[in-house]
């Protein structure tokens, strides 16, 4: 059983190493902060209601809240069995702190991508209007310009309103300077890898990576 903290930038493709975590370990859960809001919130939820009051005002929700959903969320009976990874948490060092108290952390993934590779996988996505098929005008584009692989439905390259450059430098700028004391708070603990993204690993070398 495993127990790990995925981390790395917005854009280093923390979700496609999840999905490769999982072909080699199925039974391990996938435990998302995203996730975690939106269920509490659909379900109404204590916590979920505590978390709406603040993002009701625009406010972000308070480290207190977001640890006793995470708290919540590690205690079922699936996460116990089968290990984690753990996408969105923490994000500051006091959550470090708090997360050391509920549970056990075996290694800390610090996934590492070039920012010119972040930016143009961030400005450069799309997706299909009628079916969602995800594209990328540097990287994944469609076989016939203009028409989706998936569904055959016209497509063309949208920017989301809030994908644009200045938006992401910020993004990435505030990441540099909130996870470097993260990531030196679990080096003092010896469990930290840090390891480049830009690629796809291979099975043998994710393997490699989890001591498995």
């Amino acid at each position: 059983m495993k127990r790990i903290v995925l981390f790395g930038p917005p854009g280093a493709g923390k979700g496609t190493f999840s999905s490769q975590i999982k072909d080699i370990l199925p039974e391990i859960a996938h435990v998302s902060t995203g996730d975690i809001f939106r269920e509490n919130l659909k379900n109404k939820t204590l916590l979920g209601l505590k978390a709406k009051e603040f993002m009701d005002k625009g406010e972000l929700v308070p480290d207190n809240v977001v640890i006793e959903m995470i708290n919540d969320r590690l205690n079922k009976d699936d996460v116990k069995r089968n290990g984690f990874i753990l996408d969105g948490f923490p994000r500051t060092l006091a959550q470090a702190k708090a997360l050391n108290n509920i549970t056990r952390i075996d290694f800390l993934l610090v996934l590492k991508v070039p920012n010119d590779i972040i930016i143009k996988r961030i400005l450069g996505r799309y997706s299909c209007p009628n079916c969602g098929e995800l594209y990328n005008k540097y990287f994944i584009k469609p076989k016939k310009e203009g028409i989706c692989d998936k569904c055959g439905s016209s497509i063309k390259f949208e920017q989301r309103s809030d994908d644009n450059e200045e938006t992401l430098k910020k993004r990435l700028n505030v990441y540099e300077e909130n996870s470097k004391p993260i990531i030196d708070y679990y080096k003092g603990k010896g469990i930290v890898k840090e390891f480049n993204y830009e690629n796809k690993l291979t099975e043998k070398e994710i393997k490699k990576i989890l001591e498995i």
